[in-house]
């Protein structure tokens, strides 16, 4: 080879370039996060409603856990306390929808008995405060005439009994779990506490502790609160009710009562509705008693009532109580809302628990009450 054509680098040349070793590692961390987050969003999807039912379960774990423990010190064992008070619950829930199925079933036989009188009372109402031309006797027809809208709605809904069944089936099941959760989880409340403390450190330990502890104090502080407002709330609705004239006012009354306080930001809404269907049919000029009472009780309950016993039992601004319920709602929907307050309880006092406190400082505006 001739020498001319060799080339001569020099000893200061810069070596060639090679790729960074954090390199591969950031591209394998990258596929490892990808394939972590699909499964995980894929798991998430096939498991949504097993974890929302263990934390219901959690839920009424925590609820129960005083009245357990309670039992459990006068000598019971801690799986036998817990079964009574499951027990006593499941009988509340059952006499309510046994009752609230009774009154539903008797009215609406009452209501096709009298079909044909309720007809003409409310169009006649219409007519006299609306300026309805309606004719009643051309209702009571549709009504009767088989190929009317009326049947014709009623024959299209005979597919969904099956649907109806299935999810009947369902809900019993899904009953059956919470309880089951319920029970392992309150009777072994102490146990899951050890079995989890022993993986941390003793100083996360009492804060896992005292984090437990809180817990059941406000879980419990929103279910006292609820059922006193319950009460209260049903007693001044019978009395009101019974006033008014409606059809079943002790059974009206407690449905409110109840759905009103344990479905929280709609629930007035959705209990005044059967008060108002069975008044209606009757009497619309009662209805609208009725729904004024509703009203005009929300309010004095919002500001008067609600305040000074959920001061009591579970301390939560209004405003704090009204947000966590839209956004429990808005994450698990109706359960969300159900359980959002006292979610909100609790890290409100866990919150209140941490950090340091200093004196405010002296002004004006902040002395203003």
């Amino acid at each position: 080879m001739p020498l001319s054509t060799l080339k001569v680098v020099p000893n200061d040349a810069p070596a060639p370039q090679s790729m960074p070793a954090w390199v591969p590692r950031a591209i394998a961390l990258l596929w490892i996060g990808f394939l972590g987050t699909f499964v995980a969003r894929a798991l998430w999807s096939r498991l949504a409603g097993f974890f929302v039912l263990l934390l219901i379960s959690l839920f009424l774990a925590l609820a129960i856990e005083p009245g357990t423990n309670r039992l459990a010190r006068r000598g019971m064992s801690r799986g036998l306390a817990t079964i009574i008070i499951l027990a006593a619950v499941a009988v509340v829930i059952a006499g309510f929808a046994t009752v609230m199925g009774a009154l539903v079933a008797d009215q609406a036989s009452q209501l096709s008995d009298n079909r044909d009188q309720y007809v003409t009372d409310v169009v006649g109402f219409l007519n006299d405060n609306f300026g309805a031309n309606l004719d009643a006797a051309e209702i009571v027809d549709s009504l009767d005439d088989p190929n009317g809208p009326v049947r014709e709605f009623l024959n299209s809904q005979a597919d969904r009994a099956v649907q109806l069944g299935v999810s009947a089936f369902s809900t019993l099941f899904q009953t059956f779990s919470i309880l089951l959760f319920t029970f392992y989880l309150a009777a072994d409340g102490p146990r899951l506490r050890r079995t989890i403390c022993r993986w941390l450190k003793p100083s996360r330990q009492r804060v896992v502790l005292d984090v437990w502890e809180l817990a059941v104090e406000k879980t419990g502080g929103y279910l006292s609160s609820r059922a006193i407002l319950a009460v209260v709330s049903s007693f001044l609705h019978w009395i009101a009710f019974q006033a008014i004239g409606t059809p079943a006012p002790i059974a009206l009354a407690i449905w409110v009562g109840v759905i009103s306080q344990f479905l929280p930001v709609i629930g007035i809404y959705v209990a005044g509705v059967l008060p108002l269907l069975l008044t209606v049919v009757e009497s619309p000029i009662k209805a609208l008693f009725v729904l004024g009472f509703i009203v005009v009780y929300q309010q004095i309950e919002n500001f008067l009532i609600a305040p000074k016993i959920t001061a009591q039992t579970m301390e939560l601004h209004a405003g704090v109580a009204f947000a966590s319920a839209i956004v429990g709602g808005a994450v698990l929907g109706p359960t969300g809302a159900i359980l959002g307050l006292p979610a909100a309880a609790v890290m409100q006092g866990f919150l209140s628990s941490v950090g340091h406190r200093y004196e405010v400082v002296d002004d004006t505006d902040l002395d203003a009450e």
